[in-house]
């Protein structure tokens, strides 16, 4: 992977924050079976903020046992989002939930709606497979 994974904090020019956090631009709501029951499974997009280097772009997955929190780096807001992206992707179809066929976004099957890595189009399923997949 070329994008570096790191959970971190960057500090931003006033006015592109809210409280402590950049401000939520995004929320989808996967669907996981758990116990013979569903629960939610939101995922948060963060907006991109600018520091004096580069950008960052803040993504979390809130699994029932534990919230993954990533920060993805770009040169600019774009390649920042777009990294943020393709990190949630890879992380829910490497998920033990996605291997189980436990975790759904609408019908299962039917993908979840993130981009993955070139390298793993073969990994995607349903309407992911479909618009984004190597066949």
């Amino acid at each position: 992977m070329t994008a570096v994974f790191i959970a971190a904090f960057v500090g931003v020019r006033a006015g592109r924050m809210v409280g402590k956090h950049a401000m939520m631009i995004a929320e989808r709501v996967l669907m996981l079976f758990v116990g013979g029951t569903e629960v939610g499974v939101p995922i948060r997009i963060f907006a991109p903020v600018e520091d004096e280097e580069c950008w960052s772009c803040r993504a979390e997955i809130h699994w029932p046992d534990e919230v993954r929190g990533e920060t993805l780096y770009g040169i600019d807001a774009v390649q920042a989002l777009y990294l943020t992206l393709l990190a949630v992707g890879c992380h829910l179809y490497m998920s033990d939930a996605h291997k189980e066929g436990r975790l759904r976004s609408g019908e299962p099957g039917s993908g979840y709606g993130f981009p993955v890595l070139k390298m793993m189009r073969d990994e995607l399923i349903g309407y992911d497979a479909h618009f984004d997949g190597n066949g």
